[in-house]
């Protein structure tokens, strides 16, 4: 049984900070209340750097990859990358690992986008049997090894998160795997995704604006809504959520190449929905609805007014999580 409690984390690398600054960026969320750290990995820096980065900022905060792809990567090359984090920062390090997007997977890297839930499956047998310190033997339907065993083994291997949106992954997450990581979607749809689980991880990002103009933070918000919503795997996703109604003149849009009104059609609805917006104390109020719905770790990533990426305002980040993260975790790692 993975022993869970309450978190807030913070998505690294922060808007308009080198990676050079991250172990004073740790330390002043480490200060604010914040308990974790996890990386995400698109065009700009990859999963393990930031991570490995900010283990040296002196502070016992928990590393996370939110996530790392299994499909762009080769296995064994994943797992050293994991061990390599857990020897940095031992018993606080978690690793989550997705299949990223078609654009990015086969359109940016030339490498098929396919039997995504069989491979990770084999990812997550791979790593735990590496973890473990002997040769890794498999069974495996998608990945063909011989002889790989770690030379550094991990003192306390680190729990395996899978990136689910579908319902297989998230079966996967929670039946072969330690956990699940999400993100774009609201309090209420917690529950549904995970069929009333509450015992394993659940990792959740979270964009989170303390703004009190919404107006304006919709409309700079709507470009990326269309983009990324727009993606198969995330269109299939809000579908099952229940919004398709509410987004099918988004999807008409984009499909017809009017980018620009893809992003008109974007509800205010959708965004409320989303995003943790307005005065710090109903963001508070708002973070609080997603772990009393079953997320473990509300992992923020922080917007500005304008809807685009910003660094933290860290007053009021300090007083918006006051009193939601447990001071410790404790007991945290893979019950199989």
């Amino acid at each position: 049984m993975v022993s869970v409690r309450r978190a807030i984390g913070l998505t690294i690398p922060i808007a308009g900070g080198g990676l050079a600054g991250l172990p004073d960026v740790v330390a002043t969320a480490a200060e604010a209340g914040i308990t974790e750290v996890w990386s995400s990995e698109s065009n700009g820096a990859d999963a393990f750097t930031p991570l490995a980065v900010a283990a040296t900022a002196g502070r016992r905060v928990r590393l996370g990859t939110g996530v790392a792809g299994y499909l762009t990567r080769g296995p064994a090359l994943l797992a050293q990358s994991a061990a390599a984090l857990a020897e940095l920062a031992p018993g606080r390090t978690a690793i989550g690992i997705g299949s990223s997007s078609y654009p990015m997977v086969q359109g940016w890297n030339g490498i098929p986008f396919d039997r995504r839930v069989a491979r990770a499956r084999d990812t997550v047998t791979f790593l735990r049997q590496a973890f473990a310190g002997g040769t890794v033997r498999g069974p495996f339907e998608t990945i063909t090894t011989r002889g790989f065993r770690l030379a550094r083994v991990p003192g306390e291997p680190p729990p395996v998160l899978v990136a689910a949106l579908g319902p297989r992954m998230v079966e996967l997450g929670l039946e072969h795997a330690d956990g699940v990581v999400v993100n774009w979607l609201s309090p209420s749809d917690v529950d549904g995704l995970l069929g009333g689980r509450r015992d394993r991880e659940v990792v959740c990002r979270i964009m989170v604006c303390p703004a009190t103009d919404p107006q304006r933070l919709r409309d700079g918000l709507r470009p990326l809504f269309a983009g990324y919503l727009s993606v198969p795997t995330y269109a299939a996703f809000q579908r099952r959520l229940g919004r398709g109604e509410l987004l099918e003149p988004m999807w008409r849009a984009w499909a017809a190449g009017d980018r620009a009104e893809a992003a008109r059609c974007v509800p205010d609805e959708v965004i409320d929905d989303l995003v943790v917006h307005g005065e710090v104390a109903a963001c508070r109020d708002r973070l609080r609805s997603y772990l009393d719905a079953g997320v473990t770790s509300a992992v923020l990533a922080i917007v500005g007014p304008d809807g685009g990426p910003a660094a933290p305002p860290w007053p009021e980040l300090r007083e918006m999580v006051a009193g939601l993260a447990a001071p410790a975790r404790e007991n945290v790692g893979s019950s199989r």
